[in-house]
Formats: structure tokens, C-alpha cells, sequence
């Protein structure tokens, strides 16, 4: 077997196509470019289920249920433990919810993301969580809950051109997890908690943070040759190169 599945067709998909030595990822048949300048997280979100549900409703009717199911996963907040990692709080929050198939759980899987994510950082800070707003936006409330403020509209375009960017980068380590586990019909909570726990490695979602401790660390362009001739001196690995 090659390393790192290299060469070897694991799955198929129509939902990307991340073309990295010439800087192309394509969603659904769009350029990201296009899609990111365009779409909000709601619009995202429907492009990307369009044909995996037959009950998905139009953009706005996505909105409304992802407002309301924010909503109802701030509930869940207060049966989470303090003294957890962000990760391990949403992976916790989302362990309480409803898994199954459905279009229901999707929707819950998806909202309440933001809502134990902005928990999180507010308890890590010392503050108190801050309940969703089901008007705003998905974007606009997850900046509101994590700050208090409602955010402006560069604020919250700024958010949604980020995830619409990141919605789907084919077969990373992190989808490659999810899939096995959704193969099982484990249902999608259970998928998406196996593919979180990918993301947190540090070869994969885990890397910026040490990325930017080695940017500090190396401090000017010309510091960056010895630092890491250093670095692989002493049989260290550089930070943002891939998962190997």
C-alpha cells in the first residue's frame, strides 16, 4: 500500500475537486473565488445537500430551521463540563444530540457547531455563554455569541466568504474519517465526531497553531534559512507541509 493512500482510489465524489498544484478548488462545478464572493453559509450549506435530502427546503426556509435548532442546542450548553479544549467541548455538545440520517440531524449537527464553539471560547475567557439569536444569520450570530455584539455586515461577510471557502476540500483526512464512519450508517453526529477528532491532529486541523508559533519564532524573512536548518538539525518537523 502506498503511503498515505497515495495512488489508491478510496472514494469517489461530486461534491469538490481540489486541484493544489495549480491553486483551483471547484464546489459543485463553481470556483471557489466566485462561490466565496457570492454565497452566505446558508447558501453553502444548500448547495452542498442538494440531492442527499428530498425534504431540504429552499435557501431561506435553511435559514430558519438552522436559527431555531441554534436555539435549541443552546439548551444543551450548561451539561457540558468546564476545563475542555474547544474541541473536545463541541465534540462533548454534539455527543448530546439526536443521530441519525435525517435532514433533521444535519441541521442540528450544523447549528449547533457555532453555539458550543462561541461557549467554549467564552469559558475558556471566564464569560458567560451568550444565547443565539434565531434572526441573524448563521455567521452573523456565531460573531455575536462569541463577542456580544451584534457584528457588522463586513463583519459577518467576511465570516461567510471564510466558510464558504473551507465548506469542502475533498478527500482530507478529516472527510476520509467521517466517511468511514458515516459507511457504517453510525448516522451524521457520529460521522462528523470522528472527523473532528481527525481535524485536531496536529498533521492536519491541528497544524496553524504550531505554524504561527514557528512564523514568531523565526520573526523576519532573513532568520527563516537557519531556523530551519535548525529545526531539521535536530530531527524536528516543520509545521504546514502536509499530513506526513
Amino acid at each position: 500500500m502506498d503511503s498515505g493512500l497515495e495512488n489508491v482510489v478510496a472514494a469517489e465524489t461530486i461534491l469538490s475537486d481540489v486541484d493544489g498544484q495549480n491553486g483551483r478548488l471547484v464546489i459543485r462545478g463553481w470556483p471557489v473565488q466566485l462561490l466565496a464572493a457570492s454565497m452566505a453559509y446558508e447558501d453553502a450549506a444548500h448547495l452542498l445537500w442538494q440531492g442527499f435530502f428530498d425534504d431540504l427546503p429552499d435557501v431561506a426556509g435553511l435559514g430558519a430551521r438552522l436559527g431555531a435548532a441554534r436555539v435549541d442546542a443552546f439548551r444543551l450548553v450548561t451539561q457540558i463540563p468546564d476545563g475542555l479544549d474547544i474541541v473536545r467541548f463541541l465534540r462533548t455538545g454534539w455527543s448530546l444530540l439526536e443521530d441519525d440520517e435525517s435532514l433533521d440531524s444535519a441541521i442540528r449537527l450544523a447549528a449547533a457547531g457555532p453555539v458550543f464553539t462561541a461557549a467554549a471560547v467564552r469559558r475558556e475567557r471566564g464569560q458567560a455563554p451568550i444565547a443565539p439569536d434565531a434572526e441573524l444569520s448563521q455567521s452573523a450570530d456565531f460573531l455575536k455569541m462569541i463577542t456580544g455584539k451584534v457584528p457588522g455586515e463586513a463583519e459577518a461577510r467576511a465570516l461567510d466568504a471564510y466558510l464558504v471557502t473551507v465548506c469542502d476540500h475533498g478527500l482530507n483526512a478529516s472527510t476520509f474519517a467521517a466517511r468511514v464512519v458515516a459507511s457504517t450508517r453510525a448516522g451524521l453526529v457520529s460521522a462528523a465526531m470522528g472527523g473532528i477528532s481527525a481535524l485536531k491532529g496536529p498533521l492536519h486541523g491541528g497544524a496553524p497553531g504550531p505554524v504561527l508559533d514557528m512564523l514568531d519564532e523565526i520573526g523576519v524573512p532573513e532568520n527563516a534559512e537557519s531556523w530551519i536548518d535548525d529545526a531539521l538539525s535536530r530531527g524536528e518537523r516543520l509545521m504546514g507541509f502536509g499530513h506526513r
